[in-house]
């Protein structure tokens, strides 16, 4: 027989896990500030957040980041982040993303011996308005080495 997990009788936890007021409600769940940014320093990849003006609003810190980032990028523009050679390229993403013409825009490369894949993602409304761009980099070396299979019982 195929294991099914249990149906709960009621809702969750998740609007009671945290005293009123005391955390984000994200529509799946309620977590505290400090569950946040441990969440996002846990992440195996970066994530950086410009919004719809293309202004850098948000970045993940851990431990293990492939491009550096400092707070005095919040607020700047994006295109002020990246070398001139590749200003034009972020300008047609962003475009891109802003007519609906493309959601995605992906790439890969070799950085410091490092195998880095990074995604851009059109971030959206309900409505389908965009709202910025999701950028998520991550360090795909050991990822790329991976053969064969290890299962979950095979953990030690």
């Amino acid at each position: 027989m195929r294991w099914q997990p249990p149906v709960a009788a009621t809702p969750g936890p998740q609007a009671a896990a945290l005293p009123a007021g005391a955390g984000v409600n994200l529509g799946s769940g309620v977590l505290s500030a400090d569950q946040l940014i441990a969440l996002f320093a846990t992440l195996p990849v970066d994530i950086t957040f410009v919004d719809h003006e293309d202004r850098v609003r948000f970045f993940s810190e851990g431990p293990n980041r492939v491009f550096v980032r400092t707070p005095v990028i919040i607020g700047r523009l994006v295109q002020h982040c990246h070398p001139p050679k590749s200003v034009d390229t972020v300008e047609r993403i962003l475009d891109d993303f802003r007519s609906g013409r493309q959601s995605l825009a992906e790439f890969w490369i070799d950085f410091k011996g490092r195998f880095v894949h990074i995604r851009y993602f059109a971030m959206c409304n309900g409505a389908g308005e965009y709202m910025g761009t999701l950028e998520v980099t991550q360090d795909c070396s050991h990822i790329r080495g991976l053969e064969g299979e290890r299962r979950l019982l095979a953990y030690d």
